[in-house]
């Protein structure tokens, strides 16, 4: 089973399969994604998450984030494992606990390791059954039900780990760092466009911010604002009828011409020119 959904149009992107040679390169999972892994097997599957080694035993699920780099130790390895990157679902508003910076992916003490007892095993393999048979419906509201189960799949894990885990309750390094900032940002982008902003907010100077970053992942931390805020502006320039104007003055900007130059410093086009060459697409 390998399953992919696709949206050009925002480069959204989710996958659910089983096939390790098809979702590694070398027996490491590309970063830039989000990773659900959910070993199915009788056997305890071995991997390695930012060089830790993980022992995942049988009805077992752990999660990877986009920052972290994941290997295997071998490839005869049975393991499901769904994908995801930001524009499928972290640009939307979810409550915190479910969002990409939520409880299962940057809110425990140590790499998750959530045990599924017999009921909740059979309740998530209706869940993925329900996965497939969704990745084989094309149709215009596809990926938006795939976005609903991919949130209803994350609850329920996070109702798990927080009976079974130990919950973070605070800022302890500088993947935390990272995490409480991306959820600033995803949270003030467009009233705060400023890094000393988010240092403020999270009580560090702007160079403990930027060493985090350098550390742990490839983007600065202007650069995730930039990001965030031109994602929300794709949204809007192919879900609205809103105008290029009524994007930036949404998005807090009073320069129109300084959105029309972040855009075309982060697309390669003009709002415009993006609007019409992506309608065409569909």
């Amino acid at each position: 089973m390998h399953l992919e959904y696709k949206e050009r149009q925002l480069s959204a992107y989710f996958r659910l399969s089983n096939q390790l040679d098809l979702m590694t390169e070398n027996l490491v999972m590309s970063k830039g994604l989000n990773h659900l892994f959910w070993n199915q097997s009788t056997s305890t599957i071995e991997l390695e998450i930012n060089h830790r080694q993980v022992k995942l035993a049988p009805n077992h699920i752990t999660t990877a984030t986009e920052l972290q780099n994941v290997t295997f130790n071998t490839r005869d390895v049975q393991i499901t494992c769904l994908s995801f990157n930001r524009e499928f679902y972290c640009i939307k508003d979810h409550q915190e606990e479910v969002s990409c910076n939520g409880v299962i992916f940057y809110g425990t003490q140590d790499i998750p390791l959530i045990h599924l007892d017999e009921s909740e095993s059979q309740k998530m393999q209706s869940l993925f059954e329900v996965f497939e048979e969704e990745f084989d419906t094309k149709d215009v509201i596809q990926g938006e039900m795939l976005q609903l189960l991919l949130t209803r799949l994350i609850i329920k894990c996070t109702r798990l780990a927080k009976a079974q885990l130990i919950i973070k309750p605070n800022i302890q390094d500088a993947s935390d760092i990272i995490r409480a900032y991306t959820a600033l940002v995803d949270k003030h982008f467009r009233e705060m466009k400023n890094i000393a902003d988010y240092a403020d907010l999270l009580h560090k100077s702007p160079k403990t911010l930027s060493n985090a970053f350098s550390k742990h992942s490839d983007k600065t931390p202007l650069r995730v604002i930039h990001d965030r805020v031109i994602q929300e502006a794709q949204y809007q320039l192919l879900n609205s009828n809103k105008t290029a104007k009524e994007v930036s003055h949404s998005l807090g900007f009073e320069d129109a011409s300084a959105f029309n130059k972040l855009f075309k410093k982060i697309t390669g086009c003009a709002p415009i020119d993006y609007k019409k060459s992506k309608k065409k697409l569909t």
